[in-house]
């Protein structure tokens, strides 16, 4: 990324181009090639500037600007990189000139101080009223066939097969004809030129877009037609690791910017366990937080302050450029907690409305919960939103087709006091990670449907794959991230692609309205987004939960509506029964099917209530 420049430009990002004067042309002079963060806004936290560049040794910095001043600068030991403190919070929007200068030279820089735009749908953060629906980026549609090189290879497995933004925004249509409110797509960061990084979690740069998934422009066009249909956007951001093509890895900007270096640096360990113990030593998760993930991704030190002001002034960048919603955060543990800390309180400072959820690959609650934030563990409060839902991830697979009774379910749920909210859990069956639910064993179409039903009337907020809406099949990674049928043909008929119902096989448009019309109700009741949940009974094949307001006692005339779920994997058609005396069920006389439309009519006698449910079936009732 560094190069000598006279006149010309020199590309900060794949968007911003600064001019910049050289007044001499002696090669000591000071040359600045990139400035992160490319711009930045009066009203936000002083930013700390990282010049890119050559000759800086020795390096003064000064600034032409209203009200703004540098307060401090730090220049690395070879002169490639310089840190600037700039003091801009009580300055108005305007272009500023950072000006460089040696002995032998000075050059110049337009840094511009922006207006912040309306708050209105922007910032809104995602919660349970929302159902969350996960696209990589890469293998949903490729919308601009032109920037599908270099790399572009649909027939590898690992390879880029051509994915992109204005793919997505192509196909929002479809998105919110599923019934999913927010959006999360797989990182959109330049990953330089790794020739396996479709994915996007191996950045090489911060602050650009990947070309082969088009531009910002394409990217902020995109959250600007996912807020005017009033949906939310989650970023996926990865403050743990980056990747081998960043210039950090061999020409870091302090000694310590990295855990090790790319010819000596540990392994990760994957079992967080040690995280949470409060008798381990710190030798013993130490190499959890400072390993690599893996040897193509640089693990970075976010011990360092330099390292941390800078992840947290990116995260602040995209939020305000964009209008993001949330984030997703990768690898969560394997990242200090007190960094996690510092970002939350930083970050929520300036969006108090802004949820994070964070990835902890793990089907231990008691490990999930230790980094949801909202709880002081061991003195410190990661500030988190939400974790992901592992724990019910794994055991909702273990139950649905592994013979685990359904009382493991119930079992799990009852450990939700481990989470100060659980309430915003994210739930799901299914990732970018995971084998698809449809190529386990035992897998059929109506137990698809059960963990459609779980996904979307369980507490929480549901998340879904693309893909297993319509019974998508994979195997392990790679396998389970294939090309969305439709999303790369050359056609745009009705009959060549599933994104439209006439393109659609029986199966598929048979699983898409089942998933449809359960969000869909998830939607049109109160008691999914803000209702408690009360488990009512479950046994080897069945279990029977009630969502709503004042579950504590039984129904009252014009009280809040419930809603009454019961799932059985029960290969032969049974009643299922239940308590009602001291439940939220007592003194409740109506119970009306919601889904499916032809759940069979509940029986009440003797203090129980009767639900009759089909072979691997379901019942949806709204009970007053």
């Amino acid at each position: 990324m560094r190069r000598l420049l006279g006149n010309l430009c020199a590309v900060l990002i794949l968007f911003v181009c600064v001019p910049l004067i050289l007044q001499a042309s002696d090669a000591g002079a000071p040359v600045m090639n990139r400035i992160d963060p490319p711009n930045w806004w009066p009203s936000l936290p002083n930013p700390m500037l990282l010049v890119y560049g050559q000759n800086l040794n020795n390096a003064k910095f000064a600034l032409q600007g209203r009200q703004v001043r540098i307060e401090k600068t730090q220049i690395s030991a070879n002169g490639h990189y310089a840190f600037v403190w700039l003091k801009t919070q009580q300055a108005r929007p305007q272009h500023l000139r950072i000006k460089a200068t040696n002995a032998s030279g000075s050059v110049e820089a337009d840094w511009e101080l922006k207006a912040r735009e309306p708050e209105t749908g922007r910032h809104q953060g995602f919660n349970a009223a929302d159902v969350m629906y996960l696209i990589m980026t890469d293998r949903f549609a490729d919308g601009d066939p032109a920037n599908n090189q270099p790399g572009y290879d649909p027939a590898a497995p690992r390879g880029w097969h051509g994915g992109d933004l204005r793919g997505v925004d192509e196909h929002l249509d479809y998105i919110q004809q599923l019934g999913a409110t927010t959006l999360w797509l797989t990182p959109i960061l330049s990953n330089g030129n790794e020739k396996d990084s479709y994915h996007g979690y191996a950045a090489a740069d911060l602050y650009a877009v990947d070309s082969h998934f088009g531009t910002l422009a394409d990217y902020l066009k995109l959250v600007r037609d996912l807020h005017a249909r009033r949906m939310k956007i989650v970023f996926d951001i990865v403050p743990n690791h980056i990747g081998l093509d960043s210039p950090w890895v061999h020409d870091p900007p302090t000694p310590d910017w990295l855990h090790g270096s790319a010819e000596q640096h540990t392994q990760t360990r994957y079992n967080i366990q040690e995280l949470a113990d409060p008798h381990a030593t710190a030798a013993d998760g130490w190499d959890i937080t400072h390993g690599w993930f893996v040897d193509s991704m640089p693990d970075l030190n976010q011990s360092n302050p330099m390292v941390a002001k800078y992840l947290i002034e990116n995260a602040m960048w995209w939020t305000e450029t964009a209008g993001l919603d949330g984030f997703r955060i990768d690898t969560f543990p394997y990242v200090g907690r007190e960094f996690w800390a510092q970002f939350h309180r930083e970050l929520n400072a300036v969006y108090p409305k802004l949820t994070t959820v964070g990835e902890i690959y793990n089907g231990d609650p008691k490990l999930t919960s230790f980094f949801a934030g909202g709880v002081a563990h061991q003195g410190i409060d990661t500030g988190l939103y939400t974790p992901f839902d592992f724990p019910v991830y794994f055991t909702m697979r273990d139950v649905l087709l592994r013979n685990t009774p359904m009382t493991t379910l119930k079992e799990l749920l009852g450990q939700d006091y481990l989470y100060p909210h659980p309430e915003r859990l994210v739930t799901f069956f299914g990732n970018h990670d995971t084998k698809r639910f449809m190529s386990e064993e035992g897998a059929n179409a109506d137990k698809l449907k059960m963990a459609f039903v779980l996904l979307a009337t369980l507490r929480g907020t549901p998340e879904i794959y693309s893909g297993d809406e319509i019974a998508m099949q994979g195997g392990d990674d790679p396998d389970n991230r294939r090309d969305f049928p439709g999303g790369f043909t050359a056609s745009n008929s009705d009959s060549s692609t599933a994104f439209m119902p006439a393109g659609r096989t029986q199966s598929q448009q048979e699983m898409f309205a089942w998933a449809a019309g359960l969000f869909r109700l998830h939607a049109q009741h109160d008691a999914f987004a803000s209702g408690d949940q009360q488990d009512l009974m479950a046994d080897a094949t069945a279990m029977a939960f009630l969502r709503g307001k004042d579950l504590t006692t039984g129904c009252k005339r014009g009280g809040p509506e419930r809603i009454l779920v019961v799932v059985s994997k029960d290969s032969a058609a049974r009643s299922v029964e239940m308590e009602t005396a001291q439940t939220g069920l007592e003194g409740c006389t109506s119970f009306k099917p919601l889904f499916p439309s032809a759940a069979g009519e509940v029986k009440l006698q003797d203090g129980k209530a009767a639900v009759p449910v089909a072979a691997e079936g379901v019942a949806v009732y709204s009970v007053q």
